[in-house]
């Protein structure tokens, strides 16, 4: 973390000053914004979060309730959004609070008494090392309460304006195209009509979106047929995994997903009620909660669970369903207008709760669209940047929901209808990588380059997460994941990873790459307006292949020390070196004469290249930067 450059600071450095629009910041709803968010669940949280951190953009977001979420339906946090939570500030206190997963227990029927079970496997959660971040169980309602504390503590002083409930919405013409109908849902405003005029619409309210209605969006897919008892209890028990997270399979009684909550006495148990008939016509929902307790009961025997206390409870039936397009833009329209709706999160894609997979890709939906919408309302990129969040973001969603009816149809089947009594365990192992969150992929576009230089630095794949690596900062020695020091705060990553030449020396491939960075018109960094630190818009760092010892700042070209604040001090933090025993050019691939790593805002990997193309990644930032960048090349 970065304080002082603005003077001395001696309360919490979380907390950034107020600029912008959180300059007097209206408690009462204004009547024009520029971004009305719908819903307060994880995809309009972290959307209203990444927008927070833009002081000139009004963001309002609006929820029905009253207050903040007390009781959270989804808890399961995996790895890609841990990263995610470092990146808005609060991985830290979160991991503190949460129970991590680590292995996965599997029960079957005993072959020799099948009335009983017994554990027939262990699964190691991230085998494969795919994250250095843990796999978390958590409340979510906590979850949202961080990125509420996120948006108070930003330039715009942020929060939600509770006890209002969306009626519909119209699109018209002008600078606020967007009309939007409300009404008020508080002890206050109970009944009051009001209309907000909009330059944008996020919608993310929910599996019942009326968002999403309203822009003629219509989900398709299956509908469900087979139902789930879900509860969270405080209980005693002598079964003995009941803190390890299970799949538990019996003879006939049907199966349970039993998953650990935090605090160390509160667990979660998905139970197994069987197909639904066609005629049930909801009546399964009606399950009495004693009738799940008497059923995990008869699927856990020899063992028994004695239930003191219900956190909460539902009864559920498995869909798998998605939208054609998550904007407003018809498909046979698109790329012709700007999408002014767009919907994140339930409203989107629905599918079971077991894979903890609902929260996790709800939040990339919200910030995919956050970064974007706040850089088009700057003026830093074109229009055209936000037809990019649907062609992005309905193909994962297809992905998930794809994945999803896979895992759930495997929970669903009875011991005997597997081919092998492993299979549930192996599957469990070898697809570990799509739930953590990793095998999102963007393909090519305005804001992810072509392939054509991957060689180059093999570890990172274009279009893919930016995986991290250590290296040491020579300002003060520390070793450091590089990915961890990228906040969410709006700008592009440009990792310079110099070549093999002397650090200062002046035949180097990277001081002749620096030069241009610094100088050139063509340069991203060049399309950074007067007026804001030269490192507003890019956060520019380089990776020297030396040890830390052999050099010292003054060898390392000015560019990557640029000058910020009204002091224009030195910003000293953005040079490394390699460590011996964990060389990030050997992790990740990196070729020894120099590469260019360009990351987006919502920590993707846009493009790779050698030092020598100043020309390539001049004209890949000219698209992005749009007609602001295409003047000055």
């Amino acid at each position: 973390m970065q304080f002082h450059h603005h003077g001395y600071v001696s309360t919490d450095p979380k907390v950034q000053p107020a600029a912008g629009v959180g300059l007097n910041r209206p408690e009462e709803l204004p009547d024009q914004v520029d971004v009305l968010i719908i819903g307060t669940g994880p995809a309009g949280m972290i959307t209203a979060a990444q927008l927070s951190q833009f002081p000139d953009v009004t963001t309002r977001i609006i929820e029905r309730r009253p207050g903040r979420l007390e009781i959270g339906q989804a808890d399961g946090i995996q790895a890609r959004s841990v990263e995610t939570f470092q990146a808005f500030g609060f991985a830290p206190e979160i991991i503190a609070e949460a129970y991590h997963i680590t292995e996965m227990n599997f029960w079957s029927p005993d072959p020799e008494n099948p009335q009983n079970i017994v554990r027939t496997s262990r699964a190691v959660d991230d085998e494969m090392g795919i994250s250095e971040f843990p796999h978390l169980i958590v409340n979510q309602a906590r979850v949202l309460d961080y990125f509420a504390e996120v948006m108070k503590n930003s330039p715009t002083r942020m929060t939600p304006d509770y006890g209002w409930e969306f009626l519909g919405l119209e699109i018209g013409e002008g600078e606020y195209p967007v009309t939007v109908r409300i009404v008020g849902s508080g002890p206050d405003n109970q009944g009051q009509e009001r209309s907000i005029s909009a330059k944008y619409v996020v919608g993310s309210d929910g599996a019942r979106s009326k968002v999403r209605d309203s822009i003629g969006c219509e989900m398709s897919g299956d509908r469900a047929n087979h139902a789930w008892g879900v509860m969270d209890v405080l209980a005693n028990t002598d079964f003995p995994d009941i803190r390890t997270k299970c799949a538990i399979q019996s003879h006939d009684g049907g199966s349970i997903l039993h998953i650990p909550r935090e605090g160390g006495y509160l667990f979660r148990m998905y139970v197994d009620l069987g197909v639904v008939p066609d005629d049930d016509h909801g009546k399964i929902r009606q399950t009495p909660l004693e009738t799940i307790i008497e059923k995990a009961n008869r699927i856990l025997h020899p063992y028994s669970v004695d239930v003191k206390s219900v956190a909460w409870n539902s009864v559920y039936e498995v869909g798998h369903r998605v939208t054609h397009r998550f904007d407003d833009v018809p498909t046979e329209l698109a790329g012709t207008r700007t999408p002014r709706v767009f919907i994140t999160g339930d409203a989107c894609h629905t599918h079971s709760a077991k894979a903890g997979q609902g929260m996790n890709v709800s939040m990339q939906d919200g910030f995919n669209i956050g970064w974007k919408l706040g850089h088009v309302l700057e003026g830093r990129s074109p229009e055209s940047l936000l037809s990019t969040y649907t062609a992005e973001r309905q193909v994962i969603a297809q992905n998930l929901i794809d994945f999803d009816r896979t895992w759930s149809s495997m929970m669903a089947k009875k011991p005997e209808e597997f081919e092998n009594p492993q299979e549930l365990a192996d599957f469990y192992v070898r697809t570990a990588e799509f739930p953590a969150g990793f095998m999102t992929e963007y393909t090519h576009s305005m804001i992810v380059g072509e392939a054509k230089h991957q060689a180059l630095a093999t570890g990172f794949p274009i279009g893919k997460r930016f995986k991290s690596a250590k290296a040491v900062r020579i300002s003060d020695t520390n070793p450091l994941h590089l990915g961890h020091l990228a906040a969410a705060d709006g700008r592009w990553r440009i990792y310079v990873f110099a070549d093999s030449a002397k650090p200062g020396a002046e035949d180097s491939m990277l001081v002749k790459f620096a030069d241009w960075l610094a100088a050139d018109p063509a340069s991203p960094v060049a399309a950074t307006p007067e007026g804001l630190d030269r490192n507003a818009w890019f956060d520019v760092k380089v990776v020297y292949q030396a040890d830390h010892r052999s050099f010292d700042l003054n060898d390392v070209p000015a560019v990557f020390k640029p000058q910020v604040g009204p002091f224009q001090l030195n910003d000293l933090e953005n040079v490394f070196g390699t460590l011996k025993d964990e060389d990030i050019f050997e992790e990740r691939g990196i070729d020894r004469e120099g590469v260019v790593v360009v990351v987006r805002p919502d920590q993707y990997v846009a493009n790779v290249l050698p030092l020598s193309a100043t020309d390539e990644l001049g004209e890949f930032f000219a698209g992005v930067l749009g007609a602001k960048k295409a003047q000055t090349v």
